[in-house]
């Protein structure tokens, strides 16, 4: 099998730009996951590489590539042995009985990290809403530790809450009921706002309801607090 060698060689040159650029993303349709751990979660999940590349000797499987390169290629640049390329997967319609909506929530990391909540509490789908970072970005895909191979996920362009379904829930940090006792039995659409600003005004007003996590000081950052909504959603009645 013929190892890749050279920087400029045209495969490492798109795993470059997918890794660096979302803008290349969307255009392309396709991501980069990094790792062995993450690559097994997508082969786990029935999701097939585009391609698939490993450091030179490592034994794994793959396009082999001399480890230097692949590391400046990767979006972690730390030594890791296994890289690969997929589709992006974008579902048509958001589905409950438990749906997470994120509007403006800017840091990748918080984004994956709400991904791999939602699929450990059993979320049905996410909906990435205005300004709300790349899921398929290198840092959210990482962040999801696999989840971004498991949760359905929904693309919009606006604020509408009607195709949303269930009841939807704004959560904020100093309005409304304690989440956990909002009362909440049928299907719900957690509404989580960015880091700095929350939920915009008319976005907090067009929902069905208004909850809040009760915490002694200070407050939580949009993952913390969308983990700790999704495991109060857990607990009560669908």
């Amino acid at each position: 099998m013929t190892t890749i060698t050279s920087h400029d060689n045209a495969q490492l040159k798109e795993l470059r730009k997918l890794t660096q650029r979302r803008r290349e993303r969307e255009r392309a349709g396709r991501f980069v996951a990094e790792g062995e751990d993450l690559l097994a979660a997508a082969d786990a999940a029935g999701w097939e590489p585009l391609q698939r590349f490993c450091a030179a000797g490592s034994g794994l499987a793959g396009t082999e590539v001399i480890p230097e390169l692949l590391s400046r290629a990767s979006g972690i640049a730390s030594g890791t042995r296994a890289v690969a390329v997929y589709a992006e997967r974008w579902a048509d319609t958001p589905l409950g009985p438990v749906c997470v909506y994120l509007h403006g929530v800017g840091d990748p990391g918080n984004v994956g990290t709400i991904l791999r909540g939602a699929s450990a509490f059993g979320a049905g789908s996410v909906v990435l809403g205005p300004r709300t970072a790349d899921p398929y970005s290198p840092k959210a895909v990482r962040a999801s530790m696999g989840a971004v191979f498991e949760i359905p996920l929904v693309r919009v362009t606006d604020e509408a809450l009607d195709r949303l379904p269930g009841t939807t829930v704004a959560l904020v940090a100093d309005r409304g009921a304690p989440l956990a006792q909002a009362g909440l039995t049928g299907p719900v659409t957690l509404l989580i706002g960015s880091e700095r600003d929350g939920l915009p005004v008319g976005l907090v007003a067009a929902a069905d309801a208004v909850a809040r996590i009760p915490i002694a000081n200070h407050s939580l950052n949009a993952a913390m607090a969308a983990t700790v909504a999704l495991y109060e959603l857990s607990r009560m009645p669908r």
